[in-house]
């Protein structure tokens, strides 16, 4: 089984937000080294906005290691001279898709403030996959992806509340599982141990991770990290979904740990 990482950060400078390591610089041979030693075969990357040479340094990654990245890159959503980029977004090396955290200062008012208002139906023109950190506004994103059912979207997280740990984090499930309804809406399953409050392997999340689960089911559950900011080991992240969730096996194990995610961004892997 060949494991691709839904989400994983690099960066070559700035100040990283929230629990993300705290270094000036995350390499992609740093993060390679990472996943060879866990068994991660590939990951698709997330620029972080804190760095703004970050697309740059995700096109040079895919660049210099063929097949093992591909990108969801961002542009300033607020400067009304970046729209026209999303036109020849996908002309840049390893760059599928658009995704953007919203949690940077400002940022969480986006959704509602109109600044991401002429995002949805461009993207849905250009065949761009987004995703973003909807946890705030699930019943807005429904109407999103009702009113553009061929704009594909992700949400990201598990769709569960940030700074929330154990039975806490799962209070957005009432709002959140109805997406799965929607072809057009998939999950990635990205920084589960974080909400943990419980130690490996994490048992307290399991049930909550399983209903998210049977609700999108395994081609629209994707297995992924965010690394940097994981309280556990890189191998951990992985074993925790391959070795402890007796109801994920075989073939829905294969599309969770990278296949479904590889689909769904039309990554074409050489």
């Amino acid at each position: 089984m060949r494991i691709i990482d839904a989400q994983v950060h690099i960066w070559g400078s700035g100040k990283p937000s929230g629990q993300h390591r705290q270094t000036s610089r995350f390499t992609a041979e740093e993060l390679l080294l990472e996943m060879g030693q866990a068994g991660v075969d590939g990951a698709v990357l997330h620029p972080p906005s804190w760095d703004p040479h970050s697309n740059e340094l995700a096109i040079d990654a895919v660049v210099q290691h063929p097949g093992k990245f591909c990108i969801l890159g961002w542009f300033p959503l607020d400067d009304p001279s970046q729209r026209e980029r999303i036109e020849t977004w996908k002309q840049q090396p390893g760059m599928l898709g658009l995704r953007w955290s919203l949690t940077r200062e400002g940022q969480e008012h986006w959704h509602k403030d109109g600044t991401m208002d002429w995002l949805w139906p461009a993207a849905e023109k250009a065949g761009l996959p987004v995703a973003t950190m909807a946890w705030r506004f699930l019943k807005q994103f429904r109407q999103i992806a009702e009113r553009h059912p061929h704009l594909k979207l992700i949400v990201d997280h598990l769709g569960l509340v940030r700074s929330a740990h154990g039975a806490a984090a799962f209070a957005t499930l009432d709002d959140l599982l109805p997406l799965a309804k929607l072809p057009n809406v998939a999950i990635k399953a990205t920084g589960a141990p974080g909400y943990a409050k419980e130690a490996y392997p994490f048992r307290d999340i399991h049930d909550g991770l399983h209903r998210i689960y049977d609700a999108f089911g395994p081609k629209r559950f994707f297995w992924g990290t965010d690394i940097t900011r994981m309280p556990c080991s890189y191998k951990q992240c992985v074993t925790m979904f391959t070795e402890e969730l007796p109801w994920l096996r075989g073939k829905e194990l294969e599309w969770v740990m990278g296949k479904g995610v590889k689909e769904w961004l039309g990554w074409k892997r050489h």
